[in-house]
């Protein structure tokens, strides 16, 4: 089959018979404009998928964020109830400390009245503003520090202003039992020679209690020669007072007791007859008649 084409000009129709590649033409540019409609299709289609991706991301995203935004709100308002609850034992504590100051006559040295920050929230996930919270747990541990600081002082005062009455040695190291022998000249119960008795001895029932006649620092706690289990304390500006023969000891070597407090129990251990407690009272490291000191006044 051929294909004639007649084409009209000024000089009369002319014709032209096109060759068979002319007539593959239409077939080339259909198939083209075919091909160029589908690879725009794929392109849109595929522009359309990764924009819908990119929407579920930012839904996934701003959900995770809400999320986020929801647990910190509440871990912030837990941490602003923690701090208030420290603001109030804070508060307790300046109390204290001003009650303490007071009860010394010491108020006029001791400032405990700071500014109480304000610390909470109304309601559970309520704005919250992380700078200020920061602020008030910055003041809460200046206040801490500042707090810590003053009431080691006034411990220092006040027990300054007691350690005298507490140091004075005075009374006996029983609260049962008698004196058995005295400070001074007497026959020695094993030897019967004439010999110094250096102490006084308080005779008693086995395992009563012995107690400090004044506070001061364990310095001797277990045997000596003679002396059996031995308890020795220091009550500073150069006395000291020894416990001996005890059964058990309460104390060991550092601890500060008070004055009466327990130190051990009455025994007959070294060099002894029978159960009670050999005191003796040092100045200077040498013994001293105790006699003033059991017999005299309490301060």
């Amino acid at each position: 089959m051929s294909v004639t084409v007649f084409i009209q000009g000024r000089n009369g129709a002319t014709r032209w018979q096109p060759g068979k590649r002319w007539l593959l033409l239409p077939v080339l540019l259909l198939a083209a404009g075919t091909g160029l409609y589908q690879h725009n299709a794929k392109q849109i289609q595929q522009q359309q998928t990764n924009i819908d991706n990119e929407r579920v991301a930012r839904e996934e995203q701003k959900k995770e964020l809400i999320e986020l935004k929801g647990a910190t709100e509440s871990q912030l308002a837990m941490l602003v109830t923690h701090v208030a609850r420290m603001q109030a034992k804070v508060t307790r504590l300046e109390a204290l400390g001003l009650q303490i100051a007071k009860n010394n006559q010491l108020e006029d040295q001791f400032d405990f009245s700071s500014e109480v920050g304000v610390g909470g929230l109304s309601d559970l996930g309520a704005n919250i503003e992380l700078d200020q919270l920061i602020l008030d747990m910055d003041k809460l541990v200046s206040r801490i520090d500042n707090n810590n600081a003053q009431l080691s002082i006034l411990e220092t005062v006040s027990s300054n202003l007691h350690i005298d009455e507490e140091r004075y040695i005075s009374g006996r190291p029983i609260r049962k039992g008698w004196l058995s022998s005295p400070y001074g000249l007497r026959n020695d119960p094993f030897s019967g020679r004439r010999t110094i008795h250096k102490g006084i001895d308080f005779a008693g029932k086995e395992g009563t209690k012995v107690v400090a006649t004044a506070a001061g620092v364990i310095t001797w706690a277990g045997k000596m020669f003679g002396y059996g289990e031995l308890v020795e304390i220091d009550h500073g500006n150069g006395l000291r007072t020894r416990y001996g023969h005890n059964k058990s000891l309460s104390v060991t070597v550092g601890d500060v007791v008070a004055k009466g407090e327990g130190i051990a129990l009455m025994g007959s251990t070294g060099r002894s007859t029978g159960p009670h407690v050999h005191y003796e009272v040092l100045r200077g490291g040498q013994q001293i008649d105790p006699q003033k000191f059991v017999y005299r006044k309490a301060s």
